[in-house]
Formats: C-alpha cells, structure tokens, sequence
C-alpha cells in the first residue's frame, strides 16, 4: 500500500472553490479501485494552501488513476485556482 501527500495551494480568492474542487476529486477517487483512504487538511499558517492523503493499493493503481478520464473530468478548470503547482510525494505504508 502506498500513500500519497499533495499540497495544492489556492489563489487566495478562490479557496473554497478549490476546496469543493478536491472533494468532488475525492469522491471520484473513492469510486476507483485500488482506493483506500483519504484525509484533506488545511494549513494553519497558510489557509491556501490544502494538503490531501490518499492511500491506494499500489503504485500501478495510482497510476491508472491519475491517467483516467475520471479524474480528467473531476479536475477539470482546477488550473484556474491554484497559484502554484501542486507538490506531491508518494510513500510506502510502515507498520
């Protein structure tokens, strides 16, 4: 199983769009095989800046994943609200 952390970082007036944004690709997300699990928090120092966790199956599921048009279509118009790139790391679960 792995995890993995994203940190998207919202244009300051577009936050609670980019919120409901990631939710509606969370749901999409829990529909997908191979998906396991999903936190969404919220910076304390930063409010634009929203950092998901998402664990899956494997890499290969993932993958599939980020290729699908499921996702396309769950991410769509997402350039428009982010004032940066998202960052993300994959892991492997310990224990």
């Amino acid at each position: 199983m792995i995890g993995v952390l994203t940190h998207h970082w919202a244009k300051s007036d577009k936050v609670e769009e980019a919120k409901t944004l990631l939710d509606g690709n969370g749901l999409a997300q829990s529909k997908a095989p191979g998906y396991g699990h999903r936190l969404t928090f919220i910076s304390q120092e930063d409010p634009t800046k929203i950092s998901t966790l998402v664990t899956w199956d494997s890499n290969g599921i993932y993958d599939a994943w980020r290729a699908s048009p499921e996702r396309a279509t769950a991410m769509q118009g997402a350039a428009e609200l982010w004032s940066k790139p998202a960052e993300s790391e994959r892991f492997e679960m310990a224990g």
